[in-house]
């Protein structure tokens, strides 16, 4: 009996490994370590598309992972305005809004990096959050606007 306890020691930390592993690898599940840029709706013609330099009006949604939604500009009724790759938002918006049409709408998966990193952004946002935007591109140095669709939806 004395011999099989050392093997039963052995086999007591290998599965706590095991075990530990798969809890770490689960939740590493909703981490995103590069930039995803979704695109759910593209206008037909894309007669003015977004470039660095440019001025913006943007709306947007921002969840995190888990759907806890954290800012809205369809909640306020006003789409945020700021020139595009000038380092006035987080480096995901930078990148992932990078020629998109007006009224275009796209899904952006912004990892920590390019979002606030570690130190979140309190109280709202936890240290090393993967962001979720769904966000319209409203209008290009004050070129486009607001459709009555666009104004009226609140889901993307």
């Amino acid at each position: 009996m004395v011999r099989l306890l050392p093997a039963f020691l052995l086999l007591v930390v290998c599965w706590s490994c095991v075990h530990l592993l798969v809890a770490a690898s689960k939740k590493k599940d909703n981490e995103v370590k590069e930039l995803q840029i979704g695109v759910k709706f593209k206008p037909k013609t894309c007669e003015i598309q977004a470039h660095k330099g440019d001025t913006i009006k943007v709306h947007y949604r921002g969840t995190l992972v888990d759907g806890t939604e954290f800012d809205s500009s369809y909640s306020r009724g006003d789409p945020i305005e700021f020139k595009l790759g000038a380092g006035h938002v987080i480096k995901g918006w930078d990148q992932g809004l990078l020629g998109m049409c007006v009224g275009e709408k796209r899904k952006l998966k912004i990892p920590s990096k390019l979002g606030y990193g570690a130190q979140g952004s309190p109280p709202k946002i936890p240290g090393g959050a993967t962001l979720i935007f769904d966000t319209e591109l409203v209008s290009v140095n004050g070129k486009g606007g607001i459709t009555e669709e666009s104004a009226d939806s609140e889901e993307l």
